[in-house]
Parts: C-alpha cells; sequence; structure tokens
C-alpha cells in the first residue's frame, strides 16, 4: 500500500515545525511576489494551520535586531533590478500584463524572468478568452499566442541551467498547454524538488498523473511537501480510504488547517459517508463562514440527502458572500433541483460555465439535470465535456453510460460503465448499471458477474443480492438463488426494511425449505407472510398447511 511506500510521519519528522513555519513564511512571500496568488494562499492557510510552537520570528542571540528586519532579502542580481521589478509588478496587479512585461524586456535575474513570461502568458490567456467570446467558440479551439515563444525562449534558458524553480514551473505549465504531457512532468518534478513550497506546482503535477504507477517513475525528493501531494493525488485518482488516512496523519501536524478539514470532508464524501462528510463540512463553515471553496460539494451532500432547509441557508448564504462564483451558482442551481425547477437550475450551472467554462463540477451537474429532463443528446454534450475537462473523474463517464441507457442502447452504455468502474471498482452503484445492460441484453452470466462485483463493495441498498436471487431462480439453480434470497432478507432485517422483495424471498424460502424438508424454517418464513396481504398471505397459508399435513404424516409413521 501507499502509506508503507511513502510514510507521512517519516517525511514531516524530517524537517523541525520551526524550519516548516520558515519555509511556508518564505514560501509566502516568494509566491506573492511573483502573482501565484492561489498558491501564496495555500501556503499561507498551512501556515496558519500548524500546531502552535515555537515563534518563527523569536530573536536569536546571533542576529541583531536590525538584521532581524530584513527577513525577506533579495540576491545582488535582483537588487539591481528592483525599480523595474517593483514597476512591472505594479502593472502586473493591474492586469496590465503587456506593459509589465516591457517594463523587464532587458532584465535577466530569476525574479524578472519569472515576472516578464508570466505576465505574457496571462496577456495570452487574457486574449484567448477575448477571441472565444469574439467568435462564440464552444469547442476550446483558440489558443494562447504567447505558448510557443516562451516555450522557445525557456528551452534556451534551461539548456543554460537558468531556469530557477518558479520559472521551471512555468515551463511545465507551457509544455502542458501544448500537450506535451511527458516533457512537463519531468519539468515539474525538477521545480518542486528545487522549489518543494509552491502548490500550484504541485497540482499541474498530480493532474499529469493517470494513476499511482506513474508516482514511481517521478524522482521526488523527500520533503513534508510531497505528503500533501500524495494525499491530493489518492483523492484525485479515487484512492479515497488511503487518502483520508494521509489527511488524517497530516491533521496531528496541522491541526488548524481549514484545507486539510475540507479535503477529508470531500473524501468521505467520495465514499458516500454523507453523515460523517455533513458533520465536517458544518465544522469547517463553523472555522470559515464565508468560504465558498468546496462548499458546492456540501450541496450536493444537502440534496443527496433532502435537507431542503439547510440547502436553502447555504444558497442564501453563498449569494450574499459572492454571487458570481462559479460555487455559488453550483449550489443554487442544486437549491433549484431539489425544488424540481429543472430550467432555473440548467440557468445557473450555465451560470457557472460562463464564470469557469472549465468548472467540472457544474458540467456535471447540467449534466444530471437534462438527464432528468429527459434531454439526453444535451446531457451526453455536458458529460463529454466533463470528460475532456478531466477524463479521470468517474462521473462523467457513468452519467454517459446512464444516458445512453435511456436512449437504449446498451452497447453504449456498457462502455462507459466499464471506465467508470476501471475508475472507480469500489462503487457497487457502477456494477448494478453495468449488470442491469448485461441483463437487457439477456447475457446472464455477465450479469451475475458485475452483480456479484457490487455485492462485494458493500452494496447499500441490496439491489445486487435481490438481482443475483431473480438470476439464479431463472437459471434453476435454487439452492444458490436461495443463498441470496437469505442474505437479501438479512440485509433487509437488519435495516428494518419492508416491502415486495422481502415478500418475494420469504415466499422463495418457504417453498425452497419445504421441497427440502427442512419444515420448521419453512414454517418460519411462512409464518412471516401472514402479515402481508393478497396471493403471498394465500400461498403462505397453503404451504403452512401442507407442513401440518407432513408432520400429521410422520406422527401417524412413527407411531
Amino acid at each position: 500500500g501507499i502509506n508503507a511506500e511513502y510514510g507521512v510521519k517519516a517525511r514531516i519528522a524530517m524537517d523541525s515545525e520551526s524550519n516548516m513555519k520558515r519555509e511556508l513564511l518564505q514560501a509566502t512571500h516568494d509566491l506573492s511576489q511573483r502573482g501565484l496568488y492561489y498558491s501564496a494562499r495555500w501556503a499561507s492557510e498551512q501556515l496558519h494551520g500548524l500546531r502552535k510552537g515555537e515563534e518563527v520570528f523569536s530573536l536569536s542571540s546571533s542576529k541583531s535586531e536590525k538584521e532581524q528586519t530584513f527577513f525577506f532579502s533579495y540576491p545582488p542580481e535582483e537588487m539591481r533590478e528592483l525599480d523595474k521589478i517593483f514597476l512591472a509588478k505594479s502593472f502586473f496587479d493591474l492586469k496590465e500584463y503587456y506593459r509589465a512585461s516591457d517594463v523587464l524586456k532587458e532584465a535577466c535575474s530569476p525574479l524578472s524572468t519569472f515576472i516578464k513570461s508570466y505576465s505574457l502568458y496571462l496577456a495570452g490567456e487574457k486574449r484567448k478568452e477575448e477571441e472565444m467570446i469574439e467568435e462564440q467558440d464552444q469547442k476550446g479551439t483558440v489558443k494562447n499566442k504567447e505558448l510557443k515563444s516562451l516555450k522557445n525562449h525557456f528551452a534556451s534558458l534551461y539548456t543554460a541551467s537558468k531556469l530557477d524553480g518558479f520559472c521551471l514551473y512555468l515551463y511545465g505549465i507551457v509544455l502542458k498547454e501544448l500537450d506535451m504531457k511527458d516533457s512537463a512532468r519531468n519539468i515539474l518534478v525538477e521545480s518542486v524538488n528545487i522549489y518543494p513550497c509552491n502548490w500550484s506546482a504541485w497540482q499541474a503535477l498530480a493532474h499529469l498523473c493517470d494513476d499511482y504507477e506513474a508516482i514511481k517513475e517521478l524522482r521526488l525528493k523527500e520533503h513534508w511537501m510531497k505528503s500533501f501531494f500524495l494525499s491530493h493525488l489518492s483523492l484525485e485518482l479515487q484512492r479515497n480510504l488511503e487518502g483520508l488516512n494521509m489527511y488524517n496523519e497530516l491533521a496531528k501536524f496541522f491541526p488548524n488547517s481549514n484545507y486539510i478539514l475540507a479535503q477529508t470532508a470531500v473524501a468521505n464524501y467520495h465514499m458516500l459517508e454523507y453523515d460523517e462528510s455533513e458533520v465536517l463540512f458544518e465544522l469547517l463553515l463553523r472555522r470559515e463562514p464565508y468560504r465558498l471553496e468546496n462548499i458546492d460539494t456540501y450541496s450536493n451532500i444537502l440534496y443527496v440527502k433532502d435537507c431542503k432547509a439547510k440547502l436553502s441557508y447555504l444558497a442564501h448564504n453563498a449569494h450574499n458572500t459572492d454571487k458570481y462564483r462559479p460555487e455559488t451558482c453550483c449550489i443554487i442551481g442544486n437549491y433549484y433541483s431539489l425544488r424540481g425547477e429543472r430550467e432555473k437550475a440548467v440557468q445557473y450551472f450555465g451560470r457557472a460555465l460562463k464564470l469557469n467554462r472549465r468548472y467540472l463540477s457544474a458540467w456535471i451537474l447540467m449534466g444530471h439535470e437534462y438527464l432528468e429532463m429527459k434531454n439526453a443528446y444535451a446531457a451526453i454534450e455536458a458529460y463529454r465535456k466533463a470528460a475532456d475537462i478531466d477524463a479521470r473523474d468517474f462521473r462523467s463517464w457513468y452519467g454517459l453510460g446512464q444516458t445512453y441507457e435511456l436512449l437504449k442502447m446498451p452497447l453504449y452504455s456498457i462502455y462507459y460503465y466499464k471506465k467508470a468502474t476501471s475508475l472507480m471498482p469500489y462503487d457497487s452503484r457502477m456494477w448494478c448499471a453495468m449488470a442491469g445492460c448485461y441483463e437487457s441484453l439477456n447475457k446472464i452470466n455477465e450479469a451475475i458477474l458485475c452483480y456479484k462485483r457490487a455485492e462485494s463493495n458493500r452494496d447499500r441498498e441490496g439491489i445486487a443480492l435481490d438481482k443475483l436471487a431473480k438470476l439464479y431462480t431463472q437459471l434453476k439453480q435454487d439452492s444458490t438463488a436461495a443463498y441470496y434470497y437469505k442474505k437479501n432478507l438479512d440485509h433487509s432485517d437488519a435495516a428494518n426494511e419492508e416491502g415486495p422483495h422481502v415478500s418475494e424471498a420469504l415466499l422463495f424460502l418457504a417453498r425452497y425449505t419445504l421441497r427440502s424438508e427442512d419444515l420448521d424454517a419453512a414454517e418460519k418464513y411462512s409464518s412471516r407472510l401472514l402479515d402481508y396481504g393478497g396471493k403471498e398471505k394465500e400461498e403462505a397459508k397453503a404451504i403452512l398447511k401442507e407442513i401440518h399435513s407432513r408432520r400429521s404424516a410422520q406422527f401417524s409413521n412413527s407411531s
């Protein structure tokens, strides 16, 4: 397992907490200085999340108070360009990217190179967005026109070994955008090895790892940041239990980290532990009442649990916090969906996509909505968009399977369900769905295999057990059918469930045990059937009469 190979405790033990604090504090400064604001926020969140202990700023006897003031120093080559760097950064912060780049056209220090190149990259991204709106390009064919020149510039600097960890990160992003994935992966590994506290670099690297085998090929240095990366990647690859265990270990060192708390809640959500996940999200919102990140996942839980009042309150709060955030639009969309207002739900999911067309959750939720509206072709388009953004997310493939099932195209459904089960082999819902398609094609043996996989993966609804019992009855394998009917009955009794499947199981078991001459068991099952109405009750009476008759005959023979 991954925990044996990569120990969180061992990795963090390599560093003292005061060193971790210093690294995170330095990272917050370095990342902010370069305009990498999301990474800077992440680093400052973990800095705040660390256990309270030794102060980073405690004065040491080796340094004077005057020296302590300049905690963040600049190398000599950057000092010479500091006036240009500050001017360029002011243009950058005002989103005047070409002006920022132009100021530093003659500068050559690593910091200047990064700000100049990042400004060009963002200028290209801004122009790309404008062109997409102008040309009404829905398929994303418009590209960032600065990528090729940036790639050539970085390639020459890389050959001359003149790229620091930040420039390597940007080089990796450029290569990734140009679809040069293997090269991008190698460059990003170099970046995180040189500067481990750039969370954006780790996230970009995770996006290039399609499976856990890919990690073994990465030559990553041992650093405590690697534990955050592996935990994050575990959730991305749906290895939720492993990810959860690692986050629980990390939480011992970062007890106040809201990022870790959010990831723990998300892991529980993926594991279908909705009650536990809800408790964690509620704690997260008590800590951060104005947080929107990950809260759309919380709204999914409230939707599944049919918590109308809670979802209404959450939607109202999100709207008041920031109504122009994709997360807010998804929360409000879920609220309207729960109320059965499908058109309004689609409108809000569409609004989320106008704010961020690569927002995966919005595409998937929109697909679900169209599926409910029986608009199969719109659902297919939404799910395909989601699959294009992240092919590792099982929900888009599962949605496509369901949509083709609606269109009565089971072979297509099976193809997409297979993709979903390869990503989520421990989710019984995928196996049940695929088994249902095999049933419709009268491929009983394949259906049985799928239902068995579902049953071995905590099929909470008991669908698989009921179906296995019926299929084995169809195959006239009564002893195996009886085994599954008994198991399904035990499952229903434990959950205090009643329904047609219970009476069906009781009737089959009463008949089977009667044929097997197990009269006590037959009597027990038949007696329970007397509580039901209709033909089951009448048949139970007939079976009890037969049992009485056989017992009388046995008594006569023995005497």
